[in-house]
């Protein structure tokens, strides 16, 4: 009788214990409450397993339960200081609370761990854009988009860097290629006309802001920035996008308005 009690216990003791690749499983099905249960039982035999560790803190993220995910990946830079992803976790997460200062602190932490991690640098420059550090976004968003050059986000991001530090003919070479990438991208296709009204090209700036107002014809700023490159070009009409532009409040339609005259 007794060999029969030690296997059943021994067979209960087991169940106890879960399996990381079944926590994993339940992780990719979206189904995160029993995947955090699984790492739990998983921890619960191996206190420091790291994989363990950081699904059950992605699975609390997910849950939106952010101070247990910041506590997993804090016990897990602990038992490693190198492991770059729990920095860049905890650097996304405090981007979801808008604290952008201390985004910028981890996710840098993180980008000097793994110098190859395209989401965490273009995370890294978008937080120093928040930060109004643009020099430095302007770099790292660079080395992100040599990671990965066909994703335009990382054009994007650093055409408004580069707006910023006043490198405008690199701004406009930036939202070019943000535009080969993302043709539909109509916050860049604005950026883009503003940059060639401002160095002189009010026939490419025009066909910009024509494009932006198509697909929202409520836009005010480009409907004024149009007026003023139609005037450029002595197209008439120009006059009467400015004067609805200012009716409309816009500032930079009011300014202008003596150009017509």
């Amino acid at each position: 009788m007794r060999p029969f009690i030690s296997v059943f216990l021994l067979i209960t003791c087991v169940s106890c214990f879960g399996s990381f690749s079944e926590g994993e499983r339940y992780f990719r099905q979206g189904e995160y409450e029993n995947a955090i249960s699984e790492f739990n039982r998983t921890l619960f035999l191996n206190v420091n397993d790291i994989k363990s560790l950081h699904l059950r803190a992605r699975s609390y993220e997910e849950l939106e339960e952010f101070d247990k995910a910041v506590e997993d990946y804090q016990t897990i830079i602990q038992y490693d200081p190198t492991y770059a992803q729990a920095f860049a976790g905890i650097g996304k997460l405090y981007w979801k609370r808008e604290d952008y200062k201390n985004a910028q602190k981890y996710l840098l932490l993180a980008a000097k761990e793994d110098e190859k991690d395209f989401d965490t640098l273009l995370m890294l420059g978008r937080a120093m854009l928040m930060n109004e550090d643009y020099q430095r976004a302007d770099e790292f968003l660079q080395l992100a988009k040599e990671l990965n050059p066909t994703d335009s986000r990382a054009y994007f991001y650093q055409g408004m860097a580069r707006s910023q530090i006043g490198d405008i003919l690199g701004a406009a070479g930036s939202f070019n290629m943000c535009l080969r990438y993302d043709p539909e991208n109509i916050t860049a296709k604005y950026n883009r006309g503003l940059i060639l009204l401002l160095i002189g090209n009010p026939e490419w700036a025009l066909e910009d802001f024509e494009d932006v107002l198509k697909a929202n014809p409520n836009h005010n700023e480009a409907l004024a920035r149009r007026g003023n490159a139609k005037i450029d070009i002595d197209d008439p009409t120009g006059c009467k996008d400015l004067r609805e532009a200012a009716e409309k409040g816009s500032l930079y339609a009011q300014m202008n308005l003596e150009r017509c005259k």
